[in-house]
């Protein structure tokens, strides 16, 4: 007879393990499938922490050949790109390392292969060797995450164009590359191989560089990266991708004008897909849109005990919300009455150099809301920390309600504003005034103060520029 589990979740990345954690805590019988060798998801092994890992050491390496600059003596430095190969691959081993303590400390019960509903209550498991077993589930949770998109008309070929997952295997740095997309992926690359010495072009079929982003922020990161010496190319549609003797050639439309680039290789960062195919929705009343999956405020689909999260539901493709939306739907399950997720809090956050965060909403949204904004822009330079670290460059910028004073959302670019945002992601939950965010001393020296200097402006009087 098949083992029966409180809950089943198929997929273990940010949505599925911290989803098992919570379950596990709850008390309830939890199971967790996962077909990849590790438990992870894309966010630990093709996503997140790889990207993070290789950022840090093209950062790194910009900051020492500035090290003469602040009085520190490092002659010749150079990349050695195998090494930091390795060091992204021991930080993804550890995190693999960590769950599987994680699982076992939270008695979450671990089947490897892949997972499909097959059936009310039931989900089949299929090994890598082909054998099958059943489990039974009072609940099951799809959590199966999202895999590289790829235009039609460039074809990727893990050789000369890449996608974001196989060229984290790349083995050396290449003589140039083109960038096409500009959204998160793509400007985390672009950043990346600009600095460890890549000739390098980003292709955006949008007007800006991360299209999400306020308009104000998207501007000030196309000025840098051009700063940089990254060429940028926004409005641009590709018509065609061809193969040449050393690489690639790429044609495109801007505005009435065809424009060819030319690279050794190209990296395709045009978004993601859903995996929700081979899933078993068949074995449901649950309807895909555009391989979406409709889910009420708790995660519940359109079949009873079926919930879905992360990647494959029509919310922001980001692994915090993921494991936001997981937490909720296991504590539904577990009768806790959780709060829904207020999506408009959703904090964003990009690791090119500068840096790019953001929480609530941008200018033009709130305006769209009906909001009367008023806007308050404050630049690094204001903050004597950014200029020790010769890092003065970016801007804050508050978008709060005129009649209430709300402060209704915040936009950084700028050194560590992926750290920085924690606090705007704190004082939007609690409804905070810009007033008020304002009347908070913050310590000196710290990058921090570019939050408060930001307030001041709001308010009309900043205090340093």
């Amino acid at each position: 007879m098949a083992e029966t589990f409180d809950v089943v979740i198929i997929g273990s990345g940010p949505g599925g393990y911290v989803g098992a954690i919570r379950a596990g805590q709850l008390g309830l019988k939890t199971a967790i499938i996962e077909k990849d060798k590790r438990l992870g998801g894309t966010c630990l092994h093709r996503g997140c922490i790889p990207t993070k890992s290789l950022l840090w050491t093209a950062e790194l390496f910009h900051h020492v050949r500035e090290a003469a600059d602040f009085g520190v003596d490092v002659s010749s430095p150079a990349i050695n790109w195998p090494n930091a190969m390795k060091h992204k691959d021991k930080i993804v081993t550890k995190g693999a390392n960590g769950i599987d303590f994680l699982m076992k400390k939270n008695k979450v019960t671990v089947v490897k292969g892949h997972g499909r509903i097959a059936g009310k209550g039931k989900v089949e498991v299929t090994a890598a060797d082909g054998s099958k077993q059943v489990l039974e589930a009072k609940n099951i949770i799809l959590a199966t995450g999202s895999v590289p998109k790829s235009l039609p008309n460039v074809p990727v070929d893990h050789k000369r164009v890449l996608n974001s997952d196989s060229i984290l295997q790349i083995d050396r740095v290449p003589k140039s590359i083109i960038v096409l997309g500009a959204g998160a992926v793509g400007c985390e690359f672009a950043s990346v191989f600009n600095h460890v010495g890549s000739k390098t072009s980003i292709v955006e079929y949008m007007p800006a560089l991360l299209p999400i982003e306020d308009a104000d922020i998207s501007k000030e990161l196309e000025k840098i990266f051009k700063r940089r010496g990254i060429d940028v190319h926004t409005g641009s549609a590709v018509e065609k991708v061809e193969h040449t003797a050393d690489g690639v050639r790429v044609t495109m439309k801007v505005g009435n004008e065809t424009k060819t680039l030319e690279a050794e290789i190209l990296l395709s960062a045009v978004g993601r897909s859903p995996v929700t195919e081979d899933v078993g929705l068949d074995k449901t009343n649950i309807q895909a849109e555009r391989g979406y999956i409709k889910v009420d405020s708790m995660l519940r689909t359109s079949e009873p005990n079926v919930y879905a999260v992360g990647d494959i539901i029509p919310t922001p493709m980001l692994a915090h919300m993921a494991s936001a939306e997981c937490v909720v739907a296991v504590e539904h399950i577990a009768g806790k009455n959780p709060q829904p997720i207020n999506y408009d809090l959703t904090p964003s956050a990009t690791y090119c150099y500068p840096e790019v965060a953001s929480v609530g909403l941008t200018e033009k949204k709130a305006k769209e809301r009906g909001y009367d904004v008023k806007v308050g822009i404050a630049p690094m330079g204001a903050v004597t920390k950014a200029s020790i670290s010769n890092e003065a460059t970016g801007m804050i910028k508050i978008v709060s309600d005129r009649k209430y004073d709300e402060v209704l959302g915040v936009h950084l670019i700028g050194p560590h504003a992926t750290e920085l945002l924690a606090e705007a992601c704190v004082a939007l939950k609690l409804e905070i005034t810009t007033e008020e965010l304002a009347n908070t001393i913050h310590a000196h020296p710290t990058l921090s103060e570019i939050v408060h200097e930001g307030a001041e402006a709001t308010l009309g009087h900043p205090r340093h520029f």
